[in-house]
């Protein structure tokens, strides 16, 4: 396993949510990065944000890892959920809000039923 695995690994191990994004939580660097880490600011999930533009190995090496082109990357303890478009629908649906749920994963109830409501067609 290279350092970059290594390091993912760890990551994704010692923390139940991960995001590998494009910037920081609090300076999105992407707007799909942004919408993600927007979403699970407002739910009050506790994340870690790991910014791939820091490092080249953890950027390339992220898409190796889950097998999965693109960024951002959400892990929930361990599992890969997938990128902005899944977790997206995954949040509209509800489905979100069960896999936090079904984790032990503090998150509030009402601001995911706000985001849903919000964004109603």
């Amino acid at each position: 396993m290279s350092n970059a695995a290594e390091t993912i690994q760890s990551d994704i191990s010692n923390n139940d949510v991960v995001l590998f994004m494009k910037g920081t939580s609090q300076m999105p660097q992407c707007g799909f990065s942004s919408r993600i880490a927007g979403v699970l600011n407002y739910m009050g999930v506790a994340f870690k944000d790991v910014n791939v533009l820091d490092d080249g190995d953890i950027r390339e090496g992220i898409k190796k890892f889950s097998d999965w082109p693109t960024i951002p990357q959400l892990y929930i303890k361990g599992e890969f959920v997938g990128g902005c478009d899944i977790v997206t629908e995954m949040v509209l649906s509800s489905e979100l809000d069960t896999l936090l749920s079904d984790n032990g994963i503090a998150f509030s109830k009402e601001a995911a039923d706000k985001v849903r409501e919000t964004n109603q067609e």
